[in-house]
């Protein structure tokens, strides 16, 4: 699985507007077309939500990865978020985060969403990666990094 067959080009975002760890999530579930991928946006978000209460998804590095299981999923879908200058979203290590990977799944799915839980939290470690990402000037130069990082692994 890459995590190009997750997302369509349209599910990456570059320049994310939100100031808050709530607008962000709202942002990035926004992009997740319902009756697409999602049946309910509310029912997506809360469950997002909900898991973000638990612990924050804010893994460090600049990077989160919030996601979250839902009956009003499809099938598995995620969007990439970059915003440049950082929000705080909890971190585990307190610093501003730059790149948002939501991922959501269907209730009863775990395989693919624990295997696309492992392919980001493997391609993110890469620093330089990471920079690439979030220098990126617009959607189509992310989508290329992206695909380049992957093709490296």
């Amino acid at each position: 699985m890459t995590l190009m067959e997750i997302l369509s080009g349209k599910s990456v975002i570059v320049g994310l507007a939100g100031q808050t760890k709530r607008e962000i999530l709202e942002e990035l579930v926004d992009v997740l077309e319902v009756g697409d991928k999602i049946v309910d946006r509310e029912k997506v978000l809360e469950a997002v939500l909900q898991r973000e209460e638990i612990m924050s998804t804010g893994v460090g590095h600049g990077i989160a990865i919030p996601h979250g299981k839902s009956e009003y999923v499809k099938e598995l879908g995620g969007v990439l978020g970059i915003k440049s200058e950082g929000v705080d979203f909890d971190a585990l290590d307190g610093q501003s985060t730059f790149i948002f990977f939501l991922l959501v799944s269907p209730m009863d799915v775990s395989g693919p969403h624990i295997k696309a839980l492992a392919r980001i939290s493997r391609l993110l470690k890469g620093e330089d990666f990471r920079k690439e990402l979030i220098s990126a000037s617009d959607r189509e130069a992310a989508i290329h990094i992206l695909e380049e990082e992957e093709k490296r692994h």
